[in-house]
């Protein structure tokens, strides 16, 4: 029996319109973002703002009183040790034969005699510390290539191989100083004290530069009648920098000395690399932006790049430090944006077969950015970033 033109026509425009009836009372498919669980590097960072300071800073004083010839030089003018003239004193005849002045004058020499004591033997502790550090890293690194000791042990060698490094360093340092400040104690001294008969004038008194560097600031620049002890210049090696950074104390419960220090946002064109030489033991109060009061600690940070990276950095300047104190070498992770909070615990949208399944995880750290998943997710999944309320367990869903 054949059906007629109509009867096929009426059938098929029935069966179109429920079509269009089932098709618009279905749910339609929502639209997400994907990521897939991968493998690989995680670090965990503390970032804070910092500014850069020179390590050893020297101030230089008047070691006698009298009338200071105007100082020619300026900040960033360099200076080279024992030859470079910073400043210039003529005598005044009457702090010259003043019995105060003396006695002051002689004070000082002991004074800078004893410095210089206490300088020697903590250079050769320091140097001494540091033989023995050098000796410990070389038997841990023999134990380490057998196998008889950890990763971490060879780190803590080096770490303290460092410090003892920069510790006789700065000793070394002081005791520069130490005899500098010694031999202007004593020069001074000697133009304090009345010349002898037949004693030609001891005329101007000179103080040069005490260690190779750069001038920072100048305090006396114009002539002027000066006292014992007035500040005149502040030198040292603008190269020799080290980071300051202040975080909050509960940052800086996790940061051991010798963790690794990336420093951005300096001006260069590339990160350098730096290294926690010390975290202060004691905090202090600090005002924040919001004006909450804030308790924060100095972390001091060594930078392991040499100054011809870094040419243009000089003291004083900002830099944004990331300091690791967790990092993870090949592990199962995802962008930090897929996880939701689920009855106290983590959880995310798996996409599977165009379906969304949630699927609750154990996690371990998490650096804002990825998050280590430890159980409830594969490598190779794909997981919804950011879901939304409509997003529910067996909704269809379609990568965008």
């Amino acid at each position: 029996m054949k059906l007629s033109v109509s009867k096929v026509l009426l059938v098929a425009l029935v069966l179109g319109v429920v079509g269009l009836v089932w098709w618009a009372f279905v749910p339609s498919a929502v639209e997400v973002d994907l990521a897939r669980v991968e493998r690989g590097d995680l670090s965990v960072t503390v970032d804070h703002e910092g500014k850069t300071r020179i390590r050893e800073r020297y101030v230089v004083s008047s070691p006698l009183a009298g009338r200071l010839l105007r100082i020619e030089l300026h900040s960033g003018d360099s200076l080279r040790a024992r030859k470079t003239l910073l400043a210039a004193i003529e005598p005044s005849e009457p702090a010259l034969l003043d019995a105060r002045a003396l006695a002051e004058a002689e004070a000082r020499v002991k004074g800078a005699e004893a410095a210089r004591e206490r300088a020697v033997p903590q250079l050769r502790s320091t140097q001494a510390s540091y033989e023995l550090a050098e000796i410990n890293l070389g038997r841990i690194r023999k134990l380490y290539e057998r196998g008889s000791a950890t990763h971490q042990e060879l780190d803590d060698a080096e770490h303290r191989l460092r410090v003892a490094h920069e510790d006789a360093r700065a000793a070394q340092f002081a005791a520069r100083i130490a005899d500098f400040e010694l031999e202007l104690a004593r020069a001074a001294l000697v133009r304090t004290r009345p010349a002898s008969a037949g004693e030609p004038d001891a005329g101007r008194f000179e103080i040069r530069a005490p260690v190779d560097g750069r001038v920072l600031r100048v305090f006396q620049e114009s002539e002027l009648v000066v006292s014992a002890g007035t500040r005149l210049l502040e030198v040292g090696d603008s190269t020799d920098l080290e980071v300051e950074v202040d975080v909050l104390s509960e940052d800086a419960v996790k940061v051991r000395p010798g963790a690794e220090v990336i420093l951005e946002h300096w001006g260069g064109d590339a990160p350098l690399r730096g290294r926690v030489r010390i975290v202060e033991p004691s905090a202090f109060t600090k005002t924040s932006a919001l004006g909450v009061d804030e308790q924060r600690v100095n972390v001091l940070i060594d930078i392991i790049d040499p100054p011809a990276r870094r040419p243009t950095l000089g003291d004083a300047f900002r830099v944004e430090a990331r300091i690791v104190i967790w990092e993870g070498k090949d592990v199962r992770k995802i962008p930090a944006g897929a996880l939701f909070r689920v009855a106290g615990g983590w959880a995310v949208f798996l996409f599977e077969r165009g379906k969304a399944r949630l699927r609750l995880l154990r996690i371990g750290h998490d650096n804002g950015l990825e998050t280590e998943v430890l159980d409830g997710l594969r490598e190779g999944d794909r997981v919804i970033l950011h879901p939304s309320d409509r997003i529910k367990d067996g909704l269809s869903v379609v990568g965008r």
